[in-house]
């Protein structure tokens, strides 16, 4: 598990229902690639997000695939359209095998 990884979301609290939301979420993960070495020549292992998924209560509303060239801390800015009061669930997948949630509720 990478160190200092939090994950940012926004989500206004209520809306309409129907209505499109925009959700902005950032991830600060420092993404190491696995072709540089450390200090004593060692490699440091591959760890960079792969995959960010949203739902909305057990619904798919985004998921991204993300390839090696991602950037450092990855954002995404996304519409959401909202059928109901209920939460969205944000998940970002790791090489390493770890998973990072942030849950938001929104009322209508």
């Amino acid at each position: 598990m990478a160190s200092g990884v939090k994950p940012r979301v926004k989500v206004p609290k209520s809306a309409s229902a129907g209505e499109a939301i925009v959700i902005k979420t950032l991830i600060s993960h420092p993404m190491e690639s696995g072709q540089r070495k450390d200090s004593s020549g060692n490699p440091i292992p591959r760890s960079i997000i792969n995959r960010f998924t949203c739902e909305f209560n057990g619904q798919s509303v985004i998921d991204v695939t993300m390839e090696p060239a991602i950037s450092t801390n990855p954002y995404f800015e996304f519409e959401a359209t909202v059928p109901e009061a209920g939460e969205f669930v944000f998940t970002w997948y790791d090489d390493d095998g770890s998973v990072y949630n942030d849950n938001k509720a929104i009322t209508v």
